[in-house]
């Protein structure tokens, strides 16, 4: 397994090189961005996300105090805003209450006891609290979202009932367990998944895994 995962991860950046993944000026950018990113795709986050930077929001302290209503306002292009609005807030609660709103703080506290928090934050999950240890912490857990299970799914690397936990330790046992690896290949495979490996109607005959059956 670990050299069927290595000879993917070789395949897909020797076709799209280094995708520079996460956008952000911030770590807080990058954590705000996992939670607008939900149900929607990027370039409608990077609307929202520059709203905020316009009305110069974007900070912890800014964030917490600003009303939910108006919140939900200027994030309103990511879609859901109402729904995104209370996670953030539930978010910055977290944050401030754990941390002092300060999330290089945050940063210095170990993976398991990070991702333990965060999925107790109302409306946080396994996908997006492990993007923002990844992307925006910088701690070393593979990111598993739709793309990767369909990707391993249809190279048959995974079975059909495969859960996160069982995909995401399949990443974390047979790689090296490296911050830049995780966040390249991650970003590879959503590349590859958008692209090439579409839920309804993949490109298999152009893949750049090959064929399936191959």
């Amino acid at each position: 397994m670990a050299g069927r995962l290595t000879l993917i991860y070789r395949k897909l950046y020797s076709r799209f090189g280094p995708q520079h993944w996460w956008p952000g000026d911030s770590p807080f950018e990058v954590a705000v961005g996992a939670i607008l990113t939900q149900n929607t795709n990027w370039q409608n986050v990077e609307k929202a996300i520059k709203n905020l930077k316009r009305y110069k929001l974007l900070n912890p302290q800014k964030l917490h105090k600003l009303p939910q209503q108006r919140l939900a306002f200027l994030i309103r292009p990511a879609g859901y805003y109402n729904v995104k609005a209370k996670r953030l807030k539930y978010f910055l609660d977290f944050l401030f209450n754990a941390y002092g709103g300060d999330i290089k703080k945050m940063s210095r506290f170990g993976t398991e006891v990070l991702r333990r928090q965060l999925l107790l934050v109302n409306g946080i999950g396994p996908e997006t609290a492990d993007s923002i240890l990844l992307y925006a912490l910088g701690k070393p857990i593979f990111v598993i979202d739709a793309y990767t299970k369909r990707i391993l799914g249809r190279h048959r690397l995974i079975g059909e009932g495969a859960t996160y936990e069982n995909v995401q330790n399949l990443f974390m046992e047979n790689i090296k367990n490296d911050v830049g690896l995780f966040n390249e290949y991650h970003a590879l495979l959503v590349r590859l998944g958008k692209e090439f490996c579409a839920k309804k109607k993949g490109k298999c005959d152009l893949c750049p895994l090959d064929s399936p059956n191959s």
